[in-house]
Parts: C-alpha cells; structure tokens; sequence
C-alpha cells in the first residue's frame, strides 16, 4: 500500500506544466517555413540533370557558377547556393573542372562537392562484343554514358568500321567521341600486331582479311567453322563465284537470313555479295582477335556452299544441287 512518504504518492498529484498554446503555434510556424524552404530552395529540382557533366571553367566567380548551377537546375536558387559557400566555407572559392551528379543532391550537397572539388568522375566499363558495329559501338557507350554524343560519334568512326576492337573499356563520363574512337583503333593496332607477319605471308592486305573476318564474326561462331567458312569464301573469290552471304544484309537494310526477301537479293549496294563478285568494299562489323585468325588460317576442304540452321549447325555441300536441298531441308 503506497503512503505520503512514498514516490509513488506524489506522482499522482505532480503535473507537467503545459506548452502554452501561442509556443506550439510558433513552433509549428517554423517548421512549416523550413518545410516551404525546403521545398522552394534546398531539395533537388525536380528535373535534376543525373549522370550529366556539368563544366565549370577555371576564373569564373561564385556568382558565375551560382546562375550556372541553376540554369542547369543543379540548385533551385543561385542566391542560396551563394549564401551557403560564403557562410558555410567563409570565401568564394569554387573548384573548377567537370562535375557529374549521378543522382539529384540538395544544395547544400552540392555546395560541399564544388567548393572541396568533388567531380563524381567514376570511371564506366563498357562492354563491346565482338561483331559489333560502329553503329551498336555508339549505342552501347550510350547506355552506360547517357551524355556521350552517339551521333558525332557515327560521323567521325563509320569510316573505322572493323579497326574498332572489340574489348571492355573504362571511361570517364566525360569521354569524347575522338576519344573512344581513339582508344579502340589504338587497341586495334596493339592486339593486331602479332598477326602482322601472317598477313604479309598470305598475299593479302590488312583490308581484305579485316574484312573478311568480319563476315566470319557474323556467319559462324566456333574457330574451327569459321577457318572451314573462310576456306570457301576464299575459295568462291579466287573461282570468280559470288559470296552470297547473308550477313552483309544487316549492314545494308538490317535484315538477317530469315527475313530476306528475293527484293533483298537484288539491292543495288556494293556490300550486297550476291549482285556483286569479291568482298565487300569494306568491314560490315568489327571483329574479334578469333575471326582475324580465321581469316589468315583458312581449312581447305571440297565445299562450295554452306549454310547454318536455327539451331546454329552448319551445313556444307559441294554443289548448288546439294545446297537447294539442304536449304529445303534445314531452313525452310
């Protein structure tokens, strides 16, 4: 039983003074101001620019990079942004260079990162296969870079088609199309290197057999098919018989051997192999080390014709007639 003298007593006749009414108001007052604030000036803009490299160029002052940083809606207010380095850091020092925001930042995240030179530039891995084109190059660093300029990057590299080797790559989000065009074409001549005394000793030039395996990336997927396809094509080129090979139609009109038409056979394009004797007038992808070797190592055998089912197997016949028949057999 609980007495006078006990805590428990008291508890029950001791109150806590209330908040007086007008203070609770007051306290609500201001957080709906730091609310609208927040809103109004701190958070991100809605149409934060990610993954965008923003450049602030050496001399510019804080008013410079403040109109800037809004004009690019990195910050909602370029006087708040001003207010927080001069009170925040005590000067007006800013960091020139290149800046990448991969995800919206407050403005007091973005003041932190220009005034101590934070860029965000992390290197991107971009993965380009073997057998793909200048074309696939440029939409494969797009997807990693969303600011690469894929459409000057076209304009500069179509004339590089097949000098383009395949491999990862690290770049930085501000990479240029001269840049990665440079990179490639560079790794193309050092992993080539090895393969220069065999193009010498085959009578070729470094353009046919570039060529000529990239028809290989695309016609088979195994080494030892494609030295046997590369046999037959030589073999067709020195008998003066057409290639007719499927694979250049994605160049032309991106249609692969399912979806020809007999309209497709008869394009007029130096590319097109069943209208026009010989290679190519140039690579249709961009082909890997394997292909290359393939080009050079050829297999001689007694077949003029192949073809590859759904299903990826290959196969070969000596005549047209033996050819017809597989073709009403495996493909049809």
């Amino acid at each position: 039983m609980n007495t006078p003298n006990t805590p428990n007593y008291f508890l029950r006749y001791i109150r806590m003074p209330k908040t007086p009414f007008h203070v609770r108001w007051v306290v609500l007052f201001f957080i709906g101001i730091f609310f609208l604030l927040w809103i109004s000036a701190i958070s991100a803009p809605a149409e934060f620019p990610e993954g965008v490299v923003i450049e602030i160029p050496n001399g510019v002052t804080l008013d410079d990079v403040a109109t800037l940083l809004e004009e690019k809606s990195i910050v909602r207010s370029a006087m708040l942004f001003k207010g927080l380095v001069w009170f925040g850091w005590g000067d007006e020092n800013v960091v020139s260079g290149q800046y990448v925001f991969k995800i919206p930042r407050t403005v007091f995240g973005v003041a932190g990162r220009i005034v101590s030179g934070a860029y965000g530039l992390d290197f991107e891995e971009v993965l380009i296969p073997e057998g793909a084109s200048v074309r696939e190059v440029a939409l494969l660093v797009k997807q990693k870079i969303p600011v690469f300029d894929a459409k000057h990057f076209l304009e500069i590299a179509l004339s590089n088609e097949g000098y383009l080797f395949p491999d990862t790559y690290r770049f930085l989000p501000n990479v240029t199309p001269e840049m990665v065009r440079r990179d490639m074409r560079q790794n193309f001549d050092v992993r080539t290197l090895e393969l220069t005394g065999k193009v010498v000793a085959s009578g070729k030039t470094l353009h046919e057999i570039v060529t000529m395996a990239s028809i290989l990336e695309e016609e088979a997927r195994t080494m030892h098919t494609r030295r046997v396809i590369a046999g037959i094509l030589w073999k067709r080129i020195a008998m003066g018989i057409p290639l007719q090979v499927d694979a250049v139609f994605v160049y032309i009109n991106g249609k692969n051997t399912y979806q020809l038409t007999t309209n497709d056979l008869k394009i007029d394009s130096p590319y097109n192999t069943y209208k026009y004797k010989g290679l190519p007038p140039g690579p249709i992808t961009n082909p890997g080390l394997e292909s290359l070797r393939a080009a050079l190592d050829p297999i001689e055998t007694p077949y003029l014709f192949y073809l590859s089912d759904k299903e990826g197997n290959m196969h070969y016949a000596r005549t047209h007639e033996e050819h017809v028949k597989n073709k009403e057999k495996y493909v049809r």
